[in-house]
């Protein structure tokens, strides 16, 4: 199987998955194999959402919107023409998924077979639904890739190289695990806004997306501001307030409750609307319904500061502060040569 009928496999994938869009799922006959995996699919979503009460069905349309939008015959050719894709063997890759947004593992699915790999794919048992059954739609479409895909539940085993993500702690297990093999291990990040206060109401608007997408809960999720000395958050607290539905759903509802009682007993200063609770702190990791937010003086030591402590951020949210900046809104939308953790993926399939 050459490059280009791995290309039109999961540009097959990308029309598949257009079919479901957050305005709607509406199918489309013309797609191909779709009378044997357009039911199946709205299946498998719905035992998504009953199995990870995070996994909402807006959340889930989002995930697979934002795949729809990516595995364009375009999108895919101006990320893979950047590279050799001339393998001498092909190998088996190990990947260990996290499961805190739908689908969170796809961009490491993808690059391993696109690169001409077999893969082996041990998931988290908070999002088991979604991918196996796309990994069938796409042995279907293109037979050649039979064989070349693997879920396993079990030890991980017969593989060369791997690709893990988990928390801090987890990732000092796989680094030990590991150390005989090839391996991308990657640890907790989180992304921040840097505001000047001179933001549009568009752009604060568009921040809530960043923060309150997936409930915060992705390593891309907005976590913490960074604000001048005297910032005033009126104007923030007025962008945000198209979200206040959130606190409607139930577990979300709970960590609020749980975090502004946790504050409040400890006696901690914050401010909230009802929906948010926005707290002074030097780290980068919030509690679900938290932001933190953080002071400084000018842009240059701010900027010094951010690369010193680059290994803790994923993403930049602001205009103009950054070459790596992420424009408002932007967070949960990458493209597909915007990699975890600045480290390409492809690069090190190939590379090893």
């Amino acid at each position: 199987m050459d490059l280009q009928q791995r290309i039109n496999a999961f540009v097959k994938l990308g029309e598949f998955l257009s079919q479901f869009k957050q305005d709607g799922i509406v199918k489309n006959d013309s797609i191909e194999a779709n009378d044997l995996f357009f039911d199946g699919f709205k299946h498998q979503m719905k035992l998504a959402k009953e199995y990870n009460g995070w996994f909402t069905q807006k959340n889930i349309l989002f995930s697979i919107e934002s795949w729809s939008n990516a595995l364009t015959n375009n999108n895919i050719n101006k990320w893979t023409k950047k590279h050799n894709f001339n393998i001498k063997k092909s190998k088996t890759i190990a990947i260990i998924m996290a499961g805190n947004i739908p689908l969170v593992g796809f961009h490491d699915f993808l690059s391993v077979l696109i690169s001409g790999h077999n893969v082996l794919v041990k998931q988290s048992s908070n999002d088991k639904h979604l991918l196996p059954f796309l990994a069938k739609y796409l042995e279907i479409v293109e037979p050649e890739f039979k064989g070349k895909i693997k879920f396993t539940e079990e030890k991980l085993e017969n593989f060369d190289e791997v690709i893990a993500t988990g928390s801090d702690n987890t990732a000092r297990y796989f680094e030990y695990y590991f150390k005989d093999k090839p391996s991308i291990i990657r640890k907790n990040r989180n992304s921040v806004a840097v505001l000047t206060g001179n933001e549009t109401l568009d752009e604060l608007d568009a921040l809530s997306n960043d923060i309150f997408r997936y409930y915060g809960l992705g390593c891309r999720n907005v976590s913490k501001l960074f604000v001048p000395n005297g910032y005033n958050f009126d104007g923030f607290f007025n962008a945000i307030y198209k979200w206040h539905p959130i606190i409607n759903e139930a577990k979300y509802a709970n960590n609020y409750d749980y975090n502004k009682a946790v504050y409040l007993m400890s006696e901690f200063d914050m401010l909230e609307n009802g929906f948010m609770m926005i707290k002074e702190d030097e780290s980068y990791a919030s509690p679900i319904a938290t932001l933190f937010y953080e002071h400084y003086n000018n842009t240059e030591d701010l900027q010094e500061k951010l690369q010193v402590e680059a290994d803790k951020i994923q993403c930049i949210v602001a205009k103009g502060f950054a070459n790596n900046e992420i424009e408002f809104g932007q967070t949960q939308n990458p493209q597909l040569w915007d990699y975890a953790d600045n480290v390409d993926t492809v690069d090190f399939l190939l590379k090893t």
